[in-house]
């Protein structure tokens, strides 16, 4: 196993002490990202789930009280997760995540830099990216697993070996462009916008935005 160079190099070459030293090291650097992916998941939870459909009058302090709790859930899930699953698990999961937030790109450059996309039509194109992925992913078999053996897949209609994420994010985009026509074609509903400026300016003194951040000195004169 290749990622075990490093820590076998160390045990090989180094004393006990040192060996362990190092071992911690590698353990505590490993922990950092993932705390900030823990963070990330339990910060978009508690702005798009909690907020939005469970407790839309929930306070600051009351978000953070939340944020903190999933933050913790997250870590314990992750903790169970590597300690009692196959480790092939580990590597499905990692060759889907790649596929899988490949697939929201369309979605979000379309979603928020143009207009142009019909909403219906982006989800429909993520949905195609998402199942084709996940599927063509499946198929893949190696000498050591039946399924998510790689990465890579034949191509539809090419007939070449490539990227399976590449391939699903080619579909996404078509099934996007087509179904966006179409939609646009029968004059389907869009949906409002009820985005305005301000849901994306702020500046101290607006209403909610604090002046001074708690603790903070006004500058003394020199």
């Amino acid at each position: 196993n290749g990622q075990l160079a490093i820590p076998q190099l160390f045990e090989n070459m180094f004393p006990s002490w040192f060996a362990g030293v190092a071992f911690a090291a590698i353990g505590i650097g490993a922990l950092v990202p993932a705390a900030i992916m823990s963070i990330a998941a339990a910060n978009l939870f508690t702005r798009n789930i909690y907020k939005d459909f469970i407790r839309p009058d929930a306070t600051p302090a009351q978000e953070t009280q939340v944020s903190k709790i999933v933050s913790l859930l997250v870590k314990v899930g992750a903790l169970v997760f590597v300690l009692t699953m196959d480790k092939t698990v580990a590597i499905n999961f990692q060759l889907l995540g790649g596929i899988w937030i490949l697939q929201t790109f369309p979605a979000l450059v379309g979603g928020l830099f143009t207009r142009w996309f019909h909403r219906w039509a982006l989800l429909a194109g993520w949905a195609v990216g998402m199942i084709y992925g996940t599927w063509a992913a499946y198929g893949v078999a190696s000498p050591t697993q039946k399924h998510f053996g790689g990465s890579s897949d034949t191509i539809p209609v090419i007939g070449q070996i490539g990227y399976i994420g590449l391939t699903a994010f080619v579909l996404n985009v078509v099934v996007t462009v087509v179904l966006t026509l179409v939609l646009r074609a029968v004059k389907a509903p869009e949906g409002l916008d009820e985005t305005a400026v301000k849901d994306y300016t702020a500046d101290a003194g607006d209403p909610g935005v604090q002046r001074d951040l708690p603790g903070d000195q006004p500058d003394l004169p020199v």
